[in-house]
């Protein structure tokens, strides 16, 4: 799978949530194929790539909050913007569960917002909206595939299925030419929310401390590489303009590896070369313990491929942050 430098050659492109973990990486590539990609940037995020690796200094930033819908339809038609992701997001299930006032704001209101700025500007050709495996919510049926009903339980879970389901309404109101991603956790060199278990386990194994685990290890997750996400992302944007058809669809991407927590950890800890015994804490709540997804519609109507197994994928997550931290100390 190689995106199309052609296409995206100096075009105008909005990256909402571009100092985000999965926005740095698709920055990275978009401008690497020639694009001129404009980001609403709420907060100075010095630890984000697009801060740390000099990114914002190629792109166009435009400051203020994803819900200021005047501002993104402002920056839409001043930018003469012709492809939109939509990928700001408060992305923490923890700090949803604590927080899930702030949670909704973002990611309902600031989808709503962002798709109704994109509905009344002309020149929007192409919209990709973020939404999760999450937003299936607990389902009987495995693995998740399209035509499942979106039901979130929990705050972050609830976020995503409106989001999702937004995004199908603006379509099949306004024929908005959307559509839709639906990807598992992403994980990669540049996450720096060491909260999350690929960045704190490495970070453990190569401090030489015992990884924590604050599920009992048993929780089943679909584990995406970012690099095959920002390639999938332009992708689909690439495939919706050859294929108008493709508006309002939404994608499931996914290697299709059922991987524990725990299975998660233990590879980590075996590519850092590390003996180091998990901590194993026990404590998740209002999380869904088994997800993984079907992968095949892409596959058959995008063409669609992962470009990194998932070992190659590790180690250079692994290569990654043990840059970092050295160039860090």
């Amino acid at each position: 799978m190689v995106n199309s430098s052609s296409f995206w050659l100096d075009r105008p492109v909005m990256v909402t949530g571009a100092s985000g973990f999965l926005g740095g990486w698709l920055i990275r590539r978009l401008l690497d194929c020639g694009a001129d990609p404009v980001c609403p940037v709420r907060d100075w995020v010095p630890g984000s790539q697009l801060i740390r690796d000099g990114l914002s200094e190629k792109v166009n930033l435009v400051r203020g909050d994803i819900t200021d819908q005047a501002l993104l339809e402002r920056t839409l038609g001043e930018y003469e913007v012709k492809t939109v992701f939509h990928l700001a997001a408060q992305t923490i299930v923890p700090i949803a569960n604590r927080n899930p006032v702030s949670t909704f704001e973002s990611n309902i209101r600031g989808t709503w917002s962002l798709l109704e700025a994109c509905h009344r500007s002309p020149a929007v050709e192409q919209v990709v909206v973020a939404s999760s495996d999450k937003a299936y919510g607990r389902q009987e049926t495995l693995p998740y595939h399209e035509e499942l009903p979106l039901e979130g339980t929990f705050p972050y879970d609830v976020s995503k299925s409106c989001s999702d389901l937004i995004a199908q309404s603006y379509f099949a109101t306004y024929r908005l030419p959307v559509v839709i991603t639906r990807c598992g956790n992403f994980y990669g060199g540049g996450d720096l929310n060491w909260n999350r278990i690929v960045p704190g386990t490495i970070r453990s194994a190569l401090r030489g401390q015992r990884p924590l685990i604050r599920s009992d290890g048993r929780y089943i997750r679909d584990y995406f590489y970012i690099e095959d996400g920002a390639a999938a992302y332009m992708l689909l944007a690439e495939q919706l303009a050859e294929k108008p058809d493709l508006a309002g669809e939404a994608f499931n991407f996914s290697n299709e590896i059922q991987l524990t927590v725990l299975e998660l950890v233990e590879a980590i800890l075996k590519v850092t070369g590390s003996e180091l015994e998990p901590d194993v804490r026990g404590g998740a709540e209002h999380e869904i313990r088994h997800q993984y997804l079907s992968a095949e519609k892409a596959r058959r109507e995008l063409g669609w491929a992962p470009l990194f197994e998932i070992d190659e994928a590790l180690e250079r997550t692994v290569d990654w942050y043990r840059k970092y931290l050295a160039d860090d100390r």
